[in-house]
């Protein structure tokens, strides 16, 4: 088993460049995890002792609010740290489930810090991550100004179809089952708001939208939408 996790470790781009010894040495510190979709990885509030890393399938950072509304906030894809936020000894500050049906590696956390105190690439690699994660924060946080959510949804449509977009004959597939319910979660808003927005660009036909899978018809008339140009 051991060897196995080996393998999947070295596989990962995090740990491209770490030495074989510590490579070793996280395998005996880690175990691989499954779950289906939906299940719940982690709460918020959770006391965690392991850091998270997909290896298959994806998985859905999310707020609740105090009425109990769920608020998207980071969907994460194979190779990606989940958790690294609780380095800081605290509490988990937002709660985790999977997307889809999906492994998780989980990294004993004092086991991880150690070969980070030994290997600066692979600290760069997780400041580096953990920047990435402030920068998408920064980029929400202008969402909290108002605007209308016709071109709140044509922006993170256009977002999706960058980052899991697959050129077919009618447009661009966005490879993601996302149901009304999702979108409306990831934008902060009500699912009958975002239906009618999806409908109303589905008869524009900018999009579109059959059995949770939306096809954007032109990237760059979507991208005028929503900035308005």
């Amino acid at each position: 088993m051991t060897k196995k996790l080996e393998k999947k470790i070295k596989k990962l781009n995090l740990f491209y460049s770490v030495k074989t010894e510590y490579i070793n040495y996280l395998a005996q510190k880690s175990f691989i995890e499954k779950f289906k979709e939906g299940d719940i990885l982690f709460f918020e509030q959770d006391e965690m002792d392991y850091i998270y890393i997909v290896l298959k399938g994806k998985v859905t950072l999310f707020k609740l609010s105090e009425i109990g509304q769920k608020r998207i906030i980071f969907l994460l894809d194979k190779g990606d740290i989940v958790n690294e936020v609780i380095f800081d000894d605290l509490p988990s500050s937002i709660s985790c489930e999977a997307f889809e049906d999906s492994e998780v590696l989980k990294i004993d956390k004092d086991a991880l810090l150690y070969i980070m105190s030994k290997d600066f690439n692979l600290t760069k690699k997780i400041i580096n991550s953990i920047s990435k994660k402030n920068r998408r924060l920064y980029r929400q946080l202008k969402n909290i100004i108002p605007i209308r959510m016709d071109k709140k949804l044509a922006a993170k449509l256009w977002k999706l179809s960058r980052d899991y977009g697959v050129d077919i004959e009618e447009g661009v597939l966005i490879d993601l089952n996302l149901s009304v319910t999702y979108l409306a979660d990831m934008l902060g808003s009500t699912r009958e708001t975002v239906s009618r927005a999806i409908n109303d660009f589905v008869r524009c036909g900018l999009i579109q939208y059959k059995n949770n899978k939306i096809v954007v018809k032109n990237r760059d008339e979507l991208s005028i939408y929503f900035r308005g140009v």
